[in-house]
């Protein structure tokens, strides 16, 4: 595979259109990487393959001009690019947010790692993998995000701090309210007043952990249980 200074501009151009394309999509979505990160992953992993390239054809040359070297020196296109793949991971880790239960950045991980592989791809001089590749790429992100939002429910963990006057069954009835409105009561935690045992409290105060599917507006539910005279307060934590 002969390298030339054009097919080496062609190469990092596309690799920056590439990157560019997908992390603009991620950073109108406000992720932590966003438009020169994914530019800078593609480039990177488009360098490495031209570097492989260049080194097998250094070792091609060398074994042509001595017959005997071809018992010693190996050509591996794929190990630098397999490098790539892993090390990118750390990247990808550095994308991802674990707060209060909840994880976010898992899809940015995921183009970071994909974007490496287009640079890989496009360094190999696969154009026709590299351009379809990208476009589907394109589709998952942009269209197919609005089919999931609007056809997949995805459960989120939510925690609602209640306080309330300590009635016979009131603690049932909340948690049956929360069923009626399709949200699943995960942990009920106790918070007790100093000095005071369960016994002696008179009012309760409790986080309910819940479960709510993604197209359930919380806010507009809790508001309905504030009506119910025995609730002193009410707030979303999370």
């Amino acid at each position: 595979m002969i390298l030339n200074i054009r097919e080496i501009v062609i190469r990092f151009v596309l690799a920056v259109i590439v990157g560019g394309i997908i992390g603009y999509e991620r950073e109108r979505q406000h992720r932590a990487a966003g438009f020169r990160t994914h530019i800078l992953v593609c480039l990177g992993a488009t360098i490495i393959s031209l570097l492989q390239i260049d080194i097998g054809n250094k070792a091609i040359a060398m074994i042509e001009v001595n017959k005997e070297l071809s018992e010693v020196i190996k050509i591996d296109y794929g190990r630098l690019g397999a490098q790539v793949i892993t090390g990118v991971g750390f990247i990808g880790a550095g994308a991802i947010i674990h707060t209060k239960g909840n994880i976010k950045g898992l899809t940015t991980a995921a183009t970071l790692w994909v974007v490496a592989c287009l640079g890989l791809s496009i360094g190999m001089g696969e154009y026709y993998i590299s351009i379809f590749g990208a476009i589907i790429i394109v589709i998952t992100l942009v269209f197919l995000k609005r089919i999931e939002n609007k056809f997949i429910s995805k459960n989120i963990i939510k925690k609602v701090e209640i306080k309330y006057r300590k009635k016979e069954n009131l603690n049932i009835e909340i948690q049956k309210w929360f069923e009626n409105e399709n949200l699943k009561v995960k942990i009920i935690e106790y918070i007790l007043e100093k000095e005071k045992t369960q016994y002696e409290q008179e009012e309760v105060h409790a986080i309910y952990t819940v479960i709510k599917p993604g197209y359930v507006k919380l806010d507009k539910l809790i508001e309905g249980l504030r009506k119910n005279e025995n609730i002193i307060y009410i707030k979303m934590l999370i």
